[in-house]
């Protein structure tokens, strides 16, 4: 459908992109996954003729519609009433769109031009958990050919059966989804480890058969000065037929050396565990509490008497359609609004969707270390762990991309003194490297997190609890994002069991509140409520 021929492309005097030969075949889903400014996007405005390489040639066998990342939707293009309902692009108001909205309006077009050949650069961008869904299940009943760069490591298991990695301007094909390229990466690590275990072994070998042979010749005994002159010429001439087997040895082994095939040592990232001691220091069993919320904007109702608690030491995903206040409820924490309430010795650390606090004329360095209560080995140590090593820690803010801005962003707010997490989007801009290198960091910290993210596989592998906004109200959900998924594919309950799990959701509400509230009129009206509500469930 496609094919690429010695294909080469150039930013200033760097070469991007290298590719011999590559051929997209009828019915290829591909995943193309590499880390930020790799080129991935260059390669799918190449393949759609957006761009122009400065070397090779590219053939186009048929027809093909694309999802670009950047710029505004196409105008003019038909969209299929069917997709239009579907991801709810009949009532935008085209003059002015959020990112979500122009991200469904170029899907929507894209999949009713049903072309052979969809090249989608990020699609799933600025989508929320049920656009992102939608999305999966669209492309997956795609019967055409795709080419889809994306960060939602659920789409690329769900979708793909070819990954194409790009580094260092080389593209390796691997046959699979995600994962399967994920165990391919593993095995071809392990072998690489083997490989130079093996070499190293076999240097060493050598170098050190190569010493011994030349100590020994050496340390071969000239003639003693009391042997007679017969016996002398038959020692000297066995110590120089010795001599010269063990120098013709010795030239034999360095020989082998030499022409030994040099195995690199593996790239290894640091495996570092760390000492966050201000993350479990809050007394009590709530963060942070609020009660009898309401928020709106003009006629617009945001919260309407919501409530919700944020246990300490928990990771709590916030989760919710497009719009719906999640970034507006981390701003009302951070505001200490009206009825929300804040334990005493919180201190929290928010990291925002506009990205600020870093000083652009200082390294990314001395940005981290500026608000660090733990030494600079340790905060480098976490700048590795995010991807950040040797001379780029020395990087001056001014010049970072927004993925970098991002991952020092994080880092600056993980090793700060706060006890206390609230992250908006932390996921947006990183690549998948640096993705996973953050959520082993964030799943290994001891303290509070409430956090907003639709990456359904980082809140699954993060989240020790979910809470929803729904409707004006906040509900939660005791349990990780797999168990959320299993609980509803699961058959409805009986009326009996519905009633049961309402009385045990409002039992554990009532037990947190009394473990914290000081009003003596408020405690006896919550016990008497709880053993009201104790003698139902025992009935």
């Amino acid at each position: 459908m496609l094919e690429l021929e010695d294909v080469v492309k150039y930013v200033n005097d760097r070469r991007l992109l290298k590719i011999d030969n590559l051929k997209i075949n009828k019915g290829d889903k591909i995943g193309v996954v590499g880390r930020n400014g790799v080129g991935k996007s260059t390669l799918l405005a190449i393949l759609a003729g957006e761009g122009q390489p400065d070397e090779g040639r590219i053939r186009r066998n048929c027809p093909f519609s694309s999802i670009s990342q950047l710029g505004p939707p196409i105008p003019g293009r038909t969209i299929d009433p069917l997709a239009a309902s579907e991801f709810a692009v009949a009532a935008i108001n085209t003059g002015h769109m959020s990112g979500g909205e122009q991200t469904r309006l170029k899907i929507a077009a894209a999949l009713s031009e049903e072309a052979p050949l969809l090249l989608a650069d990020e699609p799933a961008a600025n989508l929320d958990i049920k656009g992102r869904e939608l999305l999966e299940a669209k492309l997956r009943g795609f019967r055409g050919t795709l080419v889809l760069v994306s960060h939602d490591r659920l789409l690329l298991d769900a979708v793909c059966d070819t990954i194409w990695e790009i580094e260092n301007g080389v593209l390796q094909v691997y046959r699979g989804n995600y994962t399967a390229y994920l165990g391919q990466k593993e095995n071809a690590r392990k072998h690489h480890e083997r490989e130079y275990e093996q070499y190293t072994d076999k240097k060493k070998q050598l170098q050190a058969a190569i010493a011994d042979r030349k100590s020994r010749s050496a340390a071969t005994r000239k003639t003693p000065a009391r042997m007679g002159n017969s016996e002398a010429r038959l020692h000297k001439m066995g110590n120089q037929k010795a001599k010269a087997n063990l120098d013709k040895a010795v030239k034999a082994m360095e020989s082998r050396l030499e022409k030994l095939p040099v195995v690199e040592k593996p790239q290894t990232g640091p495996a570092i565990a760390f000492p966050f001691g201000t993350t479990c220091d809050l007394p009590g069993k709530i963060a942070v509490r609020g009660e009898g919320l309401d928020k709106r904007f003009g006629t617009r109702i945001i919260f309407n008497k919501a409530e919700f608690t944020l246990p300490v030491g928990q990771k709590v995903a916030l989760c919710g359609d497009n719009g719906c206040g999640k970034s507006t409820l981390l701003n009302m924490i951070v505001g200490r609004e009206a009825r929300i309430s804040v334990a005493p010795q919180a201190r929290i650390g928010y990291f925002a969707q506009v990205m600020g606090g870093l000083d652009p004329a200082k390294t990314l360095l001395a940005n981290v270390m500026a608000g660090s209560v733990h030494d600079e080995a340790t905060v480098r140590n976490l700048l590795a762990r995010l991807l950040f090593r040797r001379e780029d820690v020395f990087k001056p803010a001014g010049v970072l991309s927004g993925g970098e801005r991002t991952r020092v962003s994080l880092a600056k707010i993980i090793v700060s003194d706060a006890n206390v997490l609230l992250l908006d989007e932390p996921t947006n801009y990183l690549d998948l490297s640096s993705l996973e290198a953050f959520e082993q960091v964030l799943a290994g910290y001891g303290g509070t997190v409430l956090f907003v993210s639709h990456d359904r596989r980082f809140i699954d592998r993060v989240a020790t609890r979910l809470l929803f906004i729904d409707a004006g109200k906040l509900r939660p959900f005791a349990g990780s994002y797999r168990q959320y998924l299993d609980r509803q594919q699961a058959p409805p309950p009986d009326a009996a069991n519905v009633s049961q799990i309402v009385r045990d959701h409002r039992l554990a509400e009532i037990l947190a509140r009394l473990s914290v509230t000081r009003d003596k009129d408020e405690a006896g009206r919550l016990d008497r409520e709880y053993r009201q509500l104790l003698a139902q469930t025992k009935a």
